[in-house]
């Protein structure tokens, strides 16, 4: 739709614009103070669009829903990053030359291999993605030159490098956990099928992973492919600002990720169910949350006041991942869970609604991920987002390094005084106890002193 109504929707000005509003001669203008970035908009992107009062999530125009139904993952990942969906050849071609670079340096497997048993899979991608700056310098403007990204060539074979690596490091960071070494990806399977061959072939060439089991991943691939400027969305455009390479761009939207606040919160939701763990119990959990005594992960979103789009998709994949792989008991007290609070007024007056991280935690344990491994479950497709962002910015006439303001609270003015002139502050900070480890103590009792 165009014309006014939907224009109304986009309305703007260039915050520049207010520093000229001023008290004085000495007054820098006014600016804007914006915790969390609520309301301020720091690019323009054509690549995803979110009503979150309507429930509306689409990708350069396609209902996230139609998308789901209808596409893959990777057909998706060639909308996010080209703009239009590919032909029968050009996806083709796109499958392929994602295939060939599937392998990762051997290097990266052996650091991967070298970590301890229990590192955070996160944490393990976080150090790979970053690696992989190493062990591609041909892609390092800091090496290459400050234009190196100005060549298409350039920036699609990073794209299809990223794309084809991420479920490969992915794989070899679980089977890492279970002290298995890492197996080499098929190029005659989809990337789902590829990514559930390595996790679970053993090595074995001939091994097929459950097609529907793969069509369920890639679904959710493609709700997690992309959400705007989410906060690690966010990281990759500011470190890409920079004129990084785009590994250590990704590396840091990836950590970003990592958090519990983002990545981490199907994690959050599988803990509360678990804390439940039968039906029963919800009336009394409900009223604590109502009297603050209780969270309520799952529930709500910045965005989103209304039922997030992806959470009902998701919510239909559980019922097809339970009919192969057995039911989850904790389905029921989720769905006990969401009626009872869409049937709340104190529910419905907040617009707290099912999120996509509600089912989709629900989802992952049936299909056999251990928690941990869930975060990295929604940041190998969130690559193409980034990706797209990425892509984006490099021909954005507007893109600047990004370097926000600040409100400064702080003492006005003071002058250095020496050391032996200076008095304890009574409110002065301290640093805090810390422990002194049992090695130092071994390692003091022998000293002879």
């Amino acid at each position: 739709m165009n014309g006014p109504a939907e224009s109304t929707r986009f309305r703007s000005i260039k915050a520049t614009d207010l520093k000229r509003i001023t008290v004085g001669s000495s007054d820098k203008g006014m600016k804007l103070y914006d915790p969390g970035y609520l309301n301020t908009a720091p690019v323009r992107s054509s690549t995803c669009y979110i009503d979150g009062d309507a429930g509306i999530l689409r990708y350069r125009g396609f209902p996230i829903e139609e998308l789901a139904e209808g596409s893959s993952f990777v057909e998706v990942a060639y909308l996010l990053m080209y703009g239009n969906l590919p032909s029968k050849s050009q996806l083709a071609d796109w499958e392929f030359v994602i295939s060939q670079h599937s392998a990762v340096p051997q290097g990266i497997l052996d650091i991967i291999q070298a970590m301890p048993r229990d590192a955070h899979p996160m944490g393990v991608l976080v150090s790979a993605m970053s690696t992989l700056s190493v062990f591609h310098p041909d892609a390092n403007p800091a090496l290459r030159g400050q234009d190196l990204y100005k060549s298409k060539q350039v920036r699609d074979k990073q794209i299809v490098r990223i794309l084809g690596k991420a479920p490969t490091i992915a794989a070899a960071a679980y089977l890492r956990m279970a002290g298995r070494p890492p197996v080499l990806p098929l190029s005659n399977l989809s990337y789902s099928e590829n990514f559930l061959y390595m996790l679970d072939s053993l090595g074995n060439r001939s091994y097929k992973p459950n097609t529907r089991l793969a069509r369920v991943l890639d679904i959710l691939f493609i709700l997690h492919a992309e959400h705007e400027m989410n906060c690690s969305t966010a990281a990759a455009r500011h470190l890409a600002s920079s004129g990084v390479d785009v590994y250590t761009a990704l590396a840091g939207s990836v950590g970003a990720l990592y958090g519990p606040l983002h990545g981490g919160a199907n994690e959050a939701v599988l803990k509360m169910l678990s804390e439940l763990g039968t039906v029963e119990k919800i009336p009394e959990f409900i009223e604590g949350v109502k009297n603050r005594r209780r969270k309520m992960s799952g529930f709500g979103h910045r965005v989103y006041k209304n039922y997030d789009p992806r959470a009902k998709v998701i919510k239909q994949l559980a019922e097809e991942v339970f009919s192969i792989v057995g039911r989850d008991p904790l389905i029921e007290v989720a769905v006990a869970l969401e009626k009872a609070a869409l049937s709340d007024e104190y529910f419905v007056k907040r617009k707290l609604y099912p999120n996509v991280d509600f089912y989709s935690g629900l989802i992952y344990r049936a299909m056999g991920f251990p928690t941990e491994f869930f975060p990295v479950l929604f940041a190998i497709p969130r690559m193409a987002g980034y990706l797209s962002h990425w892509r984006e910015s490099l021909d954005d006439p507007d893109t600047k390094i990004m370097r926000p303001p600040q409100v400064y609270t702080g003492v006005w003015l003071r002058h250095y005084m020496p050391l032996k002139e200076r008095m304890t502050a009574k409110e002065a900070d301290r640093p805090g106890q810390v422990s002194v480890s049992n090695a130092a103590r071994r390692r003091l009792a022998g000293s002879g002193a």
